[in-house]
C-alpha cells in the first residue's frame, strides 16, 4: 500500500524532503531555548551578571526566529507535497478509471467511486501533511527533550519514560479498537453519496411522483448509520484527550514535587527545575501530536486501502503486443460464443454462431432479458468472450487495438448519454476534427436536423447536464448523429429509436441504407417496423438463437416471429408476452 501511494508523490519529492528537514531544524531550536534560560536564571540572575543575561537573551532570540522560519518553511513544504499528492492520486485515479473494462466497472458503485476521489482522498491528504509534520516533529522533539532531560537529572527524567511507555501502549490500544470502525465508516459514505446521487439525478421523478418524503426519510437513514458509526469511532478516540491530560498533570505534580526537595537539598538548581518543566511540557505535547497522528492515520490507513484497490485494479482488457491498427470491412463472425459476466458465472450467451457480411443490415429482437444487448458488447470488445470467439473484418476482435476496433465499431447505446456542452460539442465526440457541415450532414441522416433548426442558438444551443433540456426522442437523435460523425465500419443501434415516433423511425432507416450502404448495420428492436426490411432478422430467446433469417422467412418458421408480428399488426403485441418467449 505505501509502495503504491508513494509511486504518486512525482514532482512532489523535494518538498517532502524538506518539510521533515525544517521540523528537526525547529525542534533542534526549542531544545536549545530552555538551556539558554536556565544559563539566564543560574548563571546570569543568581549570579548577578547582566551581561550573561543579554548575551543568553540574544541568543534565545536568534533560536526563536530561525525556529519560526523553520516551522513556517516546513509547514509550506507540507501543505505543498500533501496537496500534491492528494491531486497526483486523484488523477492517477481517474485515469486508471477510464482504462477500466465494463467488467471492472461493474465491480464499483458509481457512489464508491466518487467517495474514493473525493472523501478518501482528502483523508489521505490530511494524514500525508501530518506524517511530514508532527511524525517528524513530535518524535524528535521527544527524543531530544527526553535526552536533555537525561543530561540534566536521569531520576527525574525517568518519570517521563515511565509516562511514555505506559501512554504510548494506552494510545495503541485505543487506534487498534478504533481502525475497525473507521473501514466501516466510508462503506456508509458510499451509501450516503449513493442516495444523493440517485436522488438528484432522478429528481423530477421524484418530483412527479412526490417522493420527496420517501427520499427524504432514505438520506436521513444512511446519515444516521454513518452518525453512529462515527460517535462509536470517535468514543474510542475520546479517550485519547482525558489519558493525555491524566498524564501530564501526573507528570507536573511529581517532577515539582520531587524537584522542590531536591532543590532543598542542593541536588539541582532552580534554573535546571525551570528546564525540565519546560521539558516536560515538550514531552507531553509530542505525545499529543503523536496521538493526534494516530487518529488521523487510523481513519486514512481505510481509506487509503480503498484508494490503492482503484488504483491496483488491472484492466480485464488489454492490447496484444502487435495490435492490428486497421479494420478491414464490416463483417462480423460469432464462433460458437458463450459469455458470462462473472468468471464462473451462469451463462448469458450460449452457443451463437453468426455470420454476418459486411454492408448488411441485421435486426435483433427478442424479449427483455434475452442478452441482445450483452451480443453487440462483444462485437466492439466491450466484453471477453468464455469461449468461442468474435470476428469483425475476418480478425478476432481480440487481435485489433481496441481504440482502433471501438472507432469502427460505432454503437449508440440503450442508455443515450448527452454531456454538457453545445450540440457541436456532443457531436464532436464522434469525431474531434468534425466540421460543422460534417455535423450537421450527420443530424439530418439521424433526423436531428428537424429540431436542431427550431432551437434559438441552432447548433450552438447549450445542452444541460444529461441532456435534460431535450426530450427522449431528441437525445436518441443527437446520439445516432455522433455515433455516424465516426463513419464506422459497423454501426450498433441498440433500441435507439424506441422514444422516437414511427415515421421518424422510418426516415432514419432509410437515410442509413442510403447514405452509409457500405457500413454492417445493427439495429436491435421492440417494434418489427423497425426491423422488417433488414437484410435478415435475428431471434434471440433466453442467450439462444431461436431464429435467424429474413422477414418472410421468419414469418413461415419461427412461432414467436410470427405471434410477436400478428400481435403487433393488431396492435398491443409485445416480446415479453409472446407464447413461447421469455416471460
Amino acid at each position: 500500500m505505501l509502495k503504491t501511494l508513494g509511486a504518486h508523490l512525482g514532482e512532489y519529492k523535494r518538498p517532502s524532503y524538506l518539510t521533515p528537514f525544517f521540523m528537526l531544524l525547529e525542534v533542534l531550536m526549542e531544545t536549545v531555548i530552555p538551556l539558554l534560560m536556565a544559563s539566564i536564571v543560574d548563571d546570569g540572575i543568581e549570579a548577578g551578571n547582566i551581561t550573561h543575561v543579554y548575551q543568553m537573551g540574544g541568543w534565545m532570540i536568534v533560536c526563536a526566529l530561525v525556529g519560526l522560519f523553520a516551522g513556517m518553511a516546513g509547514a509550506r513544504a507540507g501543505a505543498l507535497a500533501s496537496a500534491g499528492l492528494a491531486r497526483n492520486l486523484r488523477e492517477a485515479m481517474f485515469t486508471n478509471i477510464q482504462r477500466f473494462s465494463f467488467a471492472n466497472i461493474d465491480k464499483y458503485s458509481t457512489a464508491g467511486l466518487v467517495t474514493r476521489l473525493t472523501t478518501d482522498v482528502t483523508n489521505v491528504q490530511n494524514a500525508y501533511q501530518m506524517i511530514l509534520r508532527m511524525c517528524t516533529r513530535a518524535p524528535a522533539s521527544l527524543i531530544c527533550a527526553m535526552a536533555m532531560a537525561f543530561f540534566i537529572n536521569a531520576r527525574l527524567a525517568s518519570i517521563y519514560l515511565i509516562a511514555v511507555i505506559i501512554l504510548g501502549g494506552l494510545l495503541f490500544f485505543i487506534s487498534s479498537r478504533a481502525m475497525k470502525y473507521f473501514s466501516e465508516v466510508f462503506k456508509k459514505y458510499d451509501d450516503l453519496n449513493a442516495s444523493v446521487q440517485e436522488n438528484v439525478s432522478a429528481v423530477r421523478v421524484v418530483k412527479a411522483y412526490v417522493r420527496e418524503d420517501y427520499e427524504t426519510s432514505k438520506f436521513t437513514k444512511a446519515s444516521q448509520n454513518l452518525y453512529k458509526m462515527f460517535i462509536k469511532a470517535e468514543g474510542i478516540v475520546a479517550w485519547n484527550t482525558p489519558l493525555m491530560m491524566a498524564t501530564v498533570y501526573t507528570c507536573i505534580l511529581l517532577l515539582s514535587w520531587i524537584g522542590a526537595k531536591m532543590i532543598v537539598v542542593g541536588n539541582l538548581t532552580t534554573g535546571e527545575l525551570m528546564s525540565l518543566l519546560t521539558y516536560c511540557m515538550n514531552i507531553l505535547m509530542s505525545l499529543m501530536m503523536l496521538s493526534m497522528v494516530f487518529v488521523m492515520v487510523t481513519m486514512s490507513v481505510a481509506a487509503a486501502r480503498r484508494i490503492c484497490e482503484v488504483l491496483e485494479e488491472e484492466p480485464t482488457l488489454s492490447n496484444p503486443e502487435q495490435p492490428v491498427m486497421e479494420v478491414p470491412d464490416g463483417s462480423i463472425d460469432f464462433n460458437h460464443v458463450d459469455f458470462a459476466y462473472k468468471e464462473n458465472g451462469n451463462l448469458v450467451l450460449a452457443d451463437i454462431d453468426l455470420h454476418i457480411k459486411s454492408g448488411e443490415t441485421i435486426g435483433i429482437i427478442g424479449g427483455t432479458g434475452s442478452a441482445k444487448t450483452s451480443l453487440v458488447n462483444l462485437i466492439s470488445r466491450l466484453y471477453d468472450v468464455r469461449s468461442g470467439s468474435v470476428s469483425v473484418g475476418g480478425l478476432d476482435v481480440r487481435q485489433y487495438d481496441m481504440e482502433v476496433l471501438r472507432n469502427q465499431v460505432s454503437v449508440v447505446l440503450q442508455k443515450n448519454v448527452l454531456f454538457s456542452g453545445t450540440i457541436l460539442d456532443n457531436l464532436r465526440w464522434g469525431k474531434e476534427d468534425a466540421t460543422e457541415e460534417e455535423c450537421i450532414e450527420a443530424c439530418q441522416l439521424a433526423c436531428a436536423d428537424e429540431f436542431i433548426d427550431r432551437m434559438p442558438d441552432g447548433y450552438n444551443t447549450y445542452i444541460e447536464q444529461g441532456g435534460s433540456n431535450v426530450s427522449g426522442g431528441q437525445k436518441q437523435r443527437l446520439c445516432i448523429a455522433r455515433a455516424l460523425l465516426k463513419h464506422p465500419k459497423v454501426l450498433v443501434l441498440d433500441d435507439s429509436t424506441s422514444a422516437v415516433d414511427t415515421a421518424t423511425d422510418a426516415k432514419i432507416r432509410k437515410a442509413l441504407a442510403e447514405f452509409i450502404p457500405e457500413t454492417t448495420k445493427i439495429i436491435i428492436a421492440q417494434r418489427i417496423s423497425s426491423v422488417q426490411n433488414a437484410d435478415r432478422i435475428l431471434v434471440m430467446e433466453d442467450g439462444r438463437v431461436n431464429g435467424f433469417g429474413t422477414h418472410e422467412e421468419l414469418l413461415a418458421t419461427n412461432k414467436i416471429y410470427r405471434e410477436v408480428y400478428e400481435g403487433q399488426t393488431q396492435g398491443g403485441g409485445d416480446f415479453d408476452h409472446a407464447t413461447g418467449g421469455e416471460q
